[in-house]
């Protein structure tokens, strides 16, 4: 049973991090050329992974059902929950807002090109959100299960797609330098929130239990799956396009219709179509999970049906209530994601590392328990490359840099 629940835990964080924003990693990474763009992902899933592995350092001396918001508090003290909880809340709820938008429309697509049903808008909105809420709900284990499904169908999309690209690759196309100096620092924020899957482990230490070597094997391989599959994919995207054209479309629309236009082919604008939606449900189901037992912890919710629906309402409608009403709001708010995901993922776990290990040295317990290598030098590391990437996105808003993305 354990091993059947670190072998789904690897597929949620992958699927996690695996989202629709995959796609627009080219147009992200267009005028850094792919040894560079290759040389960031495997940096910032190094970075990463290591941080998801002090997050467990942490889990091994408390509850198995311990969240952020319960962590911060005892190790950080009041003003320490208080980040924890507005940087979780901020990027999950505008996450979620954003795949309901994005889910709500495509199934709305469904709906009316598939079944020849004339419905309004909202109608694909709330049933996507619906259809989520119930199966994150019921719990993890649910998840898990739907996953795998809606995972091994992701794969086989995208296998179809890179099957349909990689015959079309130039290897002129990849060894490409980049085109500016600036655009390795703007790239950053793009690529670092492509790896953000943090906000889920306490829901997966909570699924799994307090075993260490199991979770290891979730975080290291579950966050090493996304790596490969993005390297497939830059190897296929730029080696079919060339530079000019990766630069000259400006949207992931434009990108797909120039793939299909030069390999004369529609299946690859179906399986991309198909892929993202694959990708934006999988990338809902983690992100709600994590939110769903954070403010469950938060709001001391109990796990029986009346405490998991008054959770499921806090957790869906808000975000909801915006993708209907003002989806305009949090657009913009998933601008400043990468900021509120350093907090989340970079400078939270040092924090929090750190004084457990100031408490372990001067009570002298836990001598034997999990470590993770590096020491202060590794810790400083990490929060001087949260600094760089937050510079980067007030740098990108402010001008000084070029945006991308």
């Amino acid at each position: 049973m354990t091993m059947n629940k670190t072998f789904g835990s690897m597929l949620i964080i992958a699927g996690t991090t695996i989202g629709a924003g995959m796609l627009a990693l080219p147009l992200a990474s267009a005028g850094l050329g792919f040894s560079t763009a290759i040389m960031i992902m495997v940096g910032i899933w190094a970075l990463m992974t290591y941080t998801a592995l002090l997050m467990l350092e942490v889990h091994q001396y408390a509850s198995p059902n311990a969240t952020l918001h319960t962590l911060a508090r005892d190790l950080l003290g009041r003003k320490g929950q208080v980040i924890a909880s507005f940087a979780m809340l901020f990027l999950f709820y505008a996450l979620c807002a954003a795949y309901i938008a994005g889910g709500g429309a495509q199934m709305n697509d469904k709906l009316v090109h598939w079944f020849d049903l004339d419905v309004a808008p909202q109608v694909g909105t709330i049933g996507f959100t619906v259809v989520i809420a119930a199966v994150v709900s019921i719990g993890t284990h649910s998840v898990d299960m739907i996953n795998r499904i809606l995972f091994s169908l992701k794969i086989v999309a995208l296998a179809t797609m890179l099957g349909l690209l990689v015959p079309h690759v130039q290897g002129d196309h990849l060894i490409n330098m980049p085109l500016e100096k600036g655009l390795i620092i703007s790239a950053l924020p793009v690529v670092f929130t492509s790896f953000g899957f943090h906000g889920s482990i306490p829901s997966i230490v909570r699924y799994v239990g307090i075993d260490i070597r199991s979770l290891r094997k979730v975080m290291v391989i579950g966050s090493a799956v996304p790596l490969t599959i993005y390297i497939l994919w830059q190897i296929a995207s730029q080696g079919v396009l060339s530079q000019p054209d990766l630069m000259g479309s400006s949207n992931l629309g434009m990108f797909i219709s120039s793939l299909s236009d030069m390999l004369h082919n529609p299946m690859v604008s179906q399986s991309v179509s198909i892929f993202a939606d694959l990708a934006l449900a999988t990338s809902f189901l983690g992100v709600s999970l994590g939110l769903f037992d954070f403010l469950s912890d938060s709001f001391n919710r109990g796990d029986k049906a009346g405490g998991r629906l008054q959770t499921a309402l806090i957790t869906f409608v808000p975000p909801l209530c915006f993708a209907l009403f003002y989806p305009q709001g949090f657009i913009m708010a998933l601008g400043y994601a990468a900021i509120a995901l350093v907090i989340l993922a970079l400078f939270l776990p040092v924090a929090m590392v750190s004084a457990q290990r100031k408490k372990q040295g001067e009570t002298n317990e836990y001598a034997d328990g999990y470590q993770v290598r590096g020491g202060k030098p590794a810790l400083a590391l990490v929060t001087l490359s949260g600094f760089i990437i937050i510079s980067a996105q007030f740098l990108q808003m402010a001008g000084v840099i070029p945006a991308v993305g």
